[in-house]
């Protein structure tokens, strides 16, 4: 019997031990699983409760229509079309390369139009469907409906689109907008951009961005575990981008472009009264409709690397020696200042040297103008009174005065990177090349060589500040953003304090005489409908060394002379000032004057002016 109880007494000993054991077990368990509970729903409640809400409701948002820009008679310039693309949602798709070999097989896909949707796809929100294909043909939507079973996550979707419609005509007045790229990302404000894939890259879309943009809207919507939405549960709806209404006339800026001719260049026309830009020229241009959704590398390096440089916007961002355009301007410095006096007189024997001695400067007339005055002087385009007038004066004196005018500075007008070209002074020499200024230097600038760079938006405005009586309103494109209009940007020295007028009236009338006395340099496009007040320029493309001869029959094209030509009229009472620059057009009373008169021969003759 002693066997048995050993036995049962050991059993339960190791029964009880187990059972202990277990016991320990199931509350170190229970233990930890209080503690997670503890952690999760005590400690951690707001966040995870936040989680839980947001796996059941989104906030999507809604792209706000962006606002058109239309000229001064009403027509489109820029506007949104609906097109039919096909679209694909990420959050659906499994095998994202699969599907896209997939399409290939139905719609043909380029390697850029891959290479887009990646990258789009990189830098877009979750839950956003994403273009892989454009503006598809009634073919293309056939041949996906047909297959539209196969593709999960594939479908067409109606978007809007940029169109412009004008294309090469208004590319560098109003500009592109473009796919946000990544640089572009950090600048942003992004709750702003929300749903929007585009920006306003260049132009005008690019300068009233946040009055096209618009406010965007949101959709909340209740999805489910798969990130399906079950239903929508509320919309506040986006407000769209205002509409910009402008000064500029679209077919007067298709006459001036037609009117360069086989030449590059450009040309700026500013209503005098309100400063409102009429045309705006840079030529060539370029197709902006091809930026949109992404240009093709081959077509951009093309446009990029082209010699005529069609991206770039000569009328604003240009730099050209303004040649005796501005002989005006330094006449009047000359009379304001007493440095010389409307009567003032001087022998152009063809030449000029500073104190007779040095360097021989030659008139572009060898043989010289005879005795010449201010009125002479600017209607024959004497250099010999000019190197004279500019050296008497002085470089000072030369830069103060024509700062005035806003050249060697920025005009104000509604367009991103405008340019500052060049008033030389001696402080400029010498930051840009550490030389002094030389007297030779003073002389150059004295018929708008040398250093000497302007815009033809400044040429055009400075000669619409000297055909309005000196008053300075700083030109512009927009009349009207929405229902408000743009205000009066007029310079706080505005207008220029006047020593006398009479010298005004002389510089005026002599312009008065460039075209309509027998010996003016533009005396061709005089005519009986009304008056015009001009100054011809011709700007050297490269340097002649002192006795160098100008050979014009012997040179390439693109070494010929810059052809220049301002004007204002009519004389009477100042409507339309006009500045033409034409690239190699040899001679400005010949080539860029008939210019001038074909777009105010429209505006006068044509179109009724102002009207």
């Amino acid at each position: 019997m002693a066997g048995p109880e050993r036995i049962n007494k050991s059993g339960l000993a190791l029964f009880r031990s187990r059972a202990i054991m277990a016991t320990l077990l199931v509350v170190g368990a229970m233990t930890i699983i209080i503690s997670r509970m503890m952690w999760l729903q005590v400690d951690n409640y707001v966040h995870y409760a936040t989680l839980s809400a947001d796996n059941r409701i989104k906030l999507l948002p809604l792209p706000p229509p962006r606002g058109n820009i239309y000229d001064r008679a009403g027509r489109v310039l820029a506007k949104n079309i609906s097109t039919v693309d096909l679209l694909i949602d990420p959050e659906q798709v499994q095998d994202m390369q699969a599907t896209i070999d997939q399409i290939n097989t139905i719609l043909p896909l380029s390697k850029e139009e891959v290479d887009r949707f990646k990258r789009q796809k990189r830098r877009t929100r979750r839950f956003q469907k994403i273009p892989i294909k454009h503006n598809l043909s009634d073919a293309e939507m056939a041949r996906f409906a047909v297959e539209r079973h196969r593709f999960r996550g594939v479908e067409l979707g109606v978007t809007q689109r940029r169109n412009y419609p004008y294309s090469e005509l208004t590319a560098h007045v109003v500009g592109y907008i473009g796919r946000i790229n990544e640089r572009e990302l950090e600048s942003i404000d992004q709750n702003d951009y929300a749903g929007t894939t585009h920006i306003g890259k260049t132009g005008l879309e690019k300068f009233y961005e946040s009055h096209l943009h618009g406010e965007v809207g949101v959709k909340k919507v209740e999805i489910d575990a798969a990130g399906q939405i079950i239903r929508t549960l509320e919309v506040t709806p986006p407000i769209p981008g205002k509409d910009l209404h402008l000064y500029f006339d679209v077919e007067l800026q298709r006459t001036a472009t037609d009117a360069l001719g086989e030449h590059n260049g450009s040309v700026v026309s500013i209503e005098t009264a309100t400063g409102g830009i009429l045309t705006l020229v840079s030529k060539p241009s370029f197709n902006p409709n091809s930026f949109v959704n992404g240009i093709g590398f081959s077509e951009y390096n093309e446009l990029r690397d082209a010699r005529s440089r069609p991206l770039f916007n000569r009328a604003v961002n240009g730099s050209y020696p303004p040649g005796s355009t501005v002989k005006p301007f330094i006449g009047l410095a000359g009379l304001e200042q007493g440095v010389v006096s409307i009567n003032h007189r001087i022998s152009c024997a063809g030449s000029y040297r500073i104190k007779g001695r040095g360097r021989k400067f030659r008139d572009w007339k060898r043989s010289g103008h005879g005795v010449v005055s201010i009125d002479k002087a600017i209607y024959r385009s004497c250099d010999v009174y000019f190197y004279d007038l500019a050296h008497s004066m002085g470089i000072r004196k030369f830069h103060d005065y024509l700062d005035k005018f806003h050249f060697g500075r920025r005009t104000g007008i509604d367009m991103p990177r405008e340019t500052t070209a060049i008033l030389p002074s001696p402080e400029w020499k010498k930051g840009r090349h550490g030389e002094n200024w030389y007297p030779g230097d003073t002389v150059n600038v004295g018929i708008g060589q040398g250093y000497f760079q302007v815009s033809p938006l400044q040429l055009a405005y400075a000669t619409t500040i000297l055909a309005s009586d000196g008053r300075r309103i700083a030109p512009r494109l927009v009349a009207r953003i929405g229902d408000t209009p743009t205000l009066e940007k007029v310079d706080s020295n505005s207008p220029i304090e006047k020593v006398d007028e009479h010298n005004w009236e002389a510089v005026l009338e002599g312009m008065v005489h460039v075209v309509e006395t027998v010996g003016g340099t533009a005396r061709r496009i005089r005519n009986d409908d009304y008056r015009i007040g001009g100054k011809t320029g011709t700007a050297q493309v490269f340097s002649l060394s002192e006795d160098e001869e100008y050979d014009e029959k012997g040179l390439r094209k693109e070494l010929l002379d810059h052809a220049l030509f301002i004007a204002f009229a009519p004389v009477e009472t100042p409507e339309i000032s006009i500045s033409v620059i034409a690239e190699h057009g040899g001679h400005g009373g010949s080539t860029s004057a008939p210019v001038a008169k074909a777009v105010m021969d429209q505006w006068f003759l044509e179109s009724g002016g102002s009207e």
